[in-house]
């Protein structure tokens, strides 16, 4: 805190008892007609005023408040003094990106698209096949949901690196929460009418969140709540495969870690040599290809092709040898032919309409958070912005538009996006490459796959969701924030013990209680003086730091609210009396409360009426209580009351903790009493 200039020229003082006689003189009085608190001028010392913020009616308040709720952004100020032609212009590139970079679209610009769509596509058509198995339906849905989502998202979207398709964690929770009351096998087509409303509610649900810019709601998805529930995820996910990669055909439609372990060992009489050992070789050949291009970047294509070349590969050996019956599980046929349409299986009513009302909203979040945070992720990489309320809108548009045409849950995959990102994707046309490639196997390609080994697509599925794990993000949690990996342990064995929706519930629901334990608990700290200086500094956190004599020192650091009131009446209290005694429990001389509020950033009623009574306690008691600094509302709030009810005084409010002390401190010493206050 630098020195207040002296009008008269003095120098400062040299020892550390009289250090804040160098600093200025001012009272406060809360009184005056004018309601603003002003500060009075004592000797020829410069006088510092205290203001009240600028006088705002209730409205532009409420309005204020909104605006920083919703448009923190201000996403109308490129409107500003436009021409209407150029505001036209600007509107349909902002709720249509494609507008924006479409115009200067080059022939450069599309290789370099070209390539990455092909690349992606690669890897699109196998996982497309896998994740939709992994939702417990038919592999085509799969397909389908790697055509038409991409094309809208391309429209609207504003990430250059995303590539739009179904991911495998929101394909699980889809699969699970469904399976809990319908059969995919006995009940496959209201399983598939569910699966697209529970799609068009997901959609509709992320959508929402955009148009009424309420995206900060998936901030309650804390980054230790997403590393564990997509740690315990990834497990789930890959102990599912084992049904496929063992041979076995009855198996438990259960999540759990428990009831599949128990379906694995008990079993063991299906078991099939042949699948186990076609489903480790081609595991250890995609684990490997991932090996190789974490290792080197520029190598990325081997673990992007990895997987087509494995459904290849294991298709061919399939086929050449399906005169020796081997004991092989295979997709069999598949239509071709793009999407047909499906609004007409919308279920918009009946007892069903709670469950598909709860998975799309589960699915939806998971998968809006999934894809907001890839598409920032490469954004950050290319300096480059990616707005949140729009891709909340182009997501839940995409899936709305999806559900009316036989897909199911998309967004924008981690392992399909850093594919995109690093075989030099441009644009959002990438996306557009990748659908057409797609819709050409749709078109002519699906016969090849009649022969696929379900075997080969768990392999591909669990050498995608290990990158999932991320233990060194765990690591650094448990290093930072005990209770953070807390919230993390109880998403993971949450998922795994569980279920996947409760083990996400549980975490929230933790770590909205550490939310309001910071609340109901606030920050409060007794400051001391660091020798030579006028900065004032938590007594517990620097050792240099002393207390001054006849001083009790409060920092509030957090908003005073209902919630905190009663917590915060009782530490001042107890420091109170703890201050008034020595350790021979004699009394000594505290004569002044300071309550620093620089960090106090709101208060409400209750707040208020804390202070009131802290002020009537400490008359009580024969000491003085002061305020330092409140800012903004906080101060426009205290004028208000103090004209109600007259509880502040002159002499008990000062811009800064060093001001106060030296002000009370002359005063203090001019008394004639010890104990006058």
């Amino acid at each position: 805190m630098a020195r207040s200039p002296n009008k008269s020229g003095g120098g400062n003082e040299e020892n550390s008892d009289a250090r804040f006689l160098s600093m200025e003189e001012r009272r406060v009085d809360m009184t005056e007609s004018n309601s603003e608190f002003e500060s009075v001028e004592m000797g020829n010392m410069e006088v510092h005023r205290v203001v009240l913020p600028p006088r705002r009616s209730t409205f532009d308040k409420f309005k204020r408040q909104s605006k920083e709720i919703f448009f923190p952004d201000d996403p109308l100020r490129q409107f500003r003094g436009q021409p209407s032609r150029r505001k036209f212009i600007l509107g349909a590139q902002y709720f249509f990106p494609i507008f924006e970079w479409g115009p200067s679209y080059s022939f450069r610009l599309l290789k370099s698209d070209i390539i990455a769509g092909l690349t992606i596509a690669s890897l699109a058509i196998p996982q497309g096949i896998s994740y939709a198995k992994l939702a417990n339906l038919p592999p085509i849905i799969g397909l389908y949901s790697s055509f038409a989502p991409p094309l809208i998202y391309a429209l609207l979207g504003s990430s250059r690196d995303l590539a739009v398709g179904p991911v495998s964690i929101a394909s699980l929770i889809l699969g699970a929460m469904l399976s809990e009351q319908v059969s995919p096998t006995h009940q496959q087509a209201l399983f598939l009418q569910l699966a697209f409303t529970s799609t068009f509610f997901a959609g509709l649900f992320q959508a929402s969140l955009g148009v009424l810019r309420l995206g900060f709601l998936i901030d309650f998805l804390s980054k230790a709540t997403l590393i564990g529930f997509m740690a315990g995820s990834a497990v789930i996910v890959s102990l599912q495969q084992l049904k496929g990669l063992l041979g076995i055909v009855h198996f438990t439609k259960k999540m759990g870690i428990i009831p599949v372990m128990s379906s694995v060992v008990h079993n063991t009489n299906e078991w099939s040599w042949q699948t186990i050992l076609m489903g480790v070789c081609f595991l250890v050949l995609l684990l490997l290809a991932r090996h190789i291009s974490l290792r080197n970047p520029k190598l990325f294509w081997v673990s992007a092709g990895a997987p087509l070349a494995s459904v290849i590969i294991s298709t061919v050996i399939v086929y050449a040898i399906k005169g020796q019956k081997p004991d092989i599980s295979i997709i069999g046929h598949l239509e071709r032919g793009i999407n047909p349409p499906s609004w007409q299986s919308l279920h918009f009513k009946g007892k069903y309409l709670m469950l598909t009302l709860k998975t799309g909203l589960v699915t939806g979040i998971v998968s809006l958070t999934e894809g907001i945070a890839v598409g920032r992720t490469f954004a950050s990489m290319k300096n480059y912005k990616v707005d949140g309320n729009k891709e909340m809108m182009a997501i839940g548009l995409m899936n709305m538009v999806g559900s009316g045409s036989s897909c199911y849950i998309t967004t924008g995959a981690f392992s399909r996006s850093a594919v995109n990102h690093n075989a030099g994707a441009k644009t959002a046309a990438s996306n557009i490459v990748m659908s057409i490639a797609v819709m050409i196997t749709l078109l002519f390609l699906m016969p090849l796959f009649v022969y696929t080994p379900n075997v080969v697509l768990g392999a591909i599925i669990v050498s995608a969701v290990i990158g999932l794990i991320d233990i060194p993000g765990a690591y650094l949690i448990w290093n930072i924030d005990k209770i953070d990996f807390i919230v993390c342990l109880c998403a993971f064995f949450g998922v795994i013990f569980i279920s996947v929706q409760d083990g996400l519930a549980l975490a929230v629901v933790i770590s909205i209680f550490k939310v309001l334990l910071q609340i109901t608990r606030p920050k409060v700290v007794m400051l001391g003086n660091i020798s030579g200086t006028e900065i004032f500094r938590n007594l517990h956190h620097y050792k240099e730091a002393t207390k001054i004599p006849g001083f009790l020192i409060v920092a509030i650091e957090a908003p005073v609210n209902f919630a905190n009131t009663t917590f915060l009446t009782e530490r001042i209290s107890r420091w109170i009396e703890e201050e008034q005694e020595d350790d021979g429990g004699k009394p000594v001389g505290l004569h002044y409360v300071i309550l620093d509020m620089s960090g106090v950033s709101a208060i409400d009623t209750n707040g208020i009426a804390l202070l009131t009574d802290l002020k009537k306690t400490a008359s009580n008691q024969g000491l003085e209580l002061v305020l330092v600094n409140p800012v903004g509302e906080v101060l426009e709030k205290l004028q208000r009351a103090n004209q109600a009810d007259k509880f502040m005084g002159v002499d008990t409010l000062y811009l800064t903790v060093g001001e106060a002390v030296f002000i009370l401190s002359s005063k203090m010493k001019s008394n004639a009493g010890p104990n006058h206050v």
